[in-house]
């Protein structure tokens, strides 16, 4: 059976890992002097040790050699990984698998982050326990790359000013002027300002609801992603909105895991989904 694998910054639930039974390497976060290998603490714990500390938590790429023993239980393996324009962990995967030629080891880059690349690893799950073999599994998931549409609202500009993605005036008068920015994951995998939303919370999530809305004449409605770092309710909004607007086969809502969640930030919410290619060319 071909191994579906994958990184943490997937963010998969437990209860999604084992349904699909795939596997997941983790990144590791450096905090409090400690290093907490992502996906065993919370967003939650995270942002009470940030808050201790004063200190935006340092993430770090597994190790080339992490990558081959990860490899290793499996002779044919598909990993899909986070956007190689976000982190070393792609490169270090592809280097890994360069000294595995004994091995069959596709590398797909995401060009995504969090349950963008998740929704790329459950599908190529699903293909496989069809019957599909590695090879075709790969070709379908690289065309559903360019697909996936992932953005989510931020509720703090602290985090992106702390981690360099912003300076100090564009964080204060951020906060000084209530705006949320919606950040979208662009074509290439890198980042991007979609919108910058002044006003209220709920304005911010109805502004990603509207753009869901855009793509409904070409959404994927087998599934889609609601993910957040520790905001329930506004997730349980968006779930209820959403099954609303179309007959979405399973909406799942997961938690960031701590690499993502120390760039983001604490009640960083999004929504993510896959569309055509018309709406892809439209967006």
């Amino acid at each position: 059976m071909v191994d579906i694998v994958t990184d943490s910054c997937a963010d998969l639930s437990p209860e999604l890992i084992h349904r699909f039974n795939v596997r997941v390497l983790p990144l590791q976060v450096f905090i409090d002097n400690r290093t907490i290998p992502d996906g065993s603490i919370s967003p939650q714990e995270l942002f009470r040790l940030v808050t201790k500390t004063g200190e935006l938590p340092k993430t770090s790429a597994p190790s080339i050699k992490e990558f081959l023993e990860f490899f290793e239980p499996s002779d044919e393996i598909i990993y899909i990984g986070i956007s190689a324009k976000l982190s070393a962990t792609l490169p270090n995967g592809l280097l890994a698998a360069q000294q595995l030629p004994h091995k069959k080891i596709h590398i797909i880059d995401s060009k995504n982050l969090s349950t963008g690349i998740g929704l790329l690893v459950l599908k190529a799950a699903e293909l496989r326990d069809m019957g599909w073999t590695a090879e075709q599994i790969v070709h379908e998931i690289r065309n559903t790359v360019p697909r996936v549409h992932t953005s989510f609202v931020i509720e703090t500009m602290e985090y992106l000013y702390k981690g360099g993605r912003c300076t100090a005036l564009q964080a204060i008068v951020g906060s000084v002027l209530k705006i949320r920015p919606i950040i979208e994951v662009r074509p290439d995998g890198t980042l991007g300002v979609k919108a910058k939303i002044r006003g209220t919370r709920v304005k911010a999530l109805d502004t990603m609801l509207e753009d869901f809305r855009s793509h409904l004449p070409h959404l994927d409605q087998h599934r889609v992603f609601v993910t957040h770092t520790g905001c329930d309710d506004d997730a349980a909004y968006l779930v209820e909105s959403i099954k609303a607007m179309a007959p979405v086969e399973e909406v799942c809502v997961t938690q960031a895991g701590a690499t993502i969640s120390s760039h983001c930030g604490p009640d960083t919410i999004g929504i993510l989904y896959i569309a055509d290619a018309h709406s892809n060319a439209e967006a």
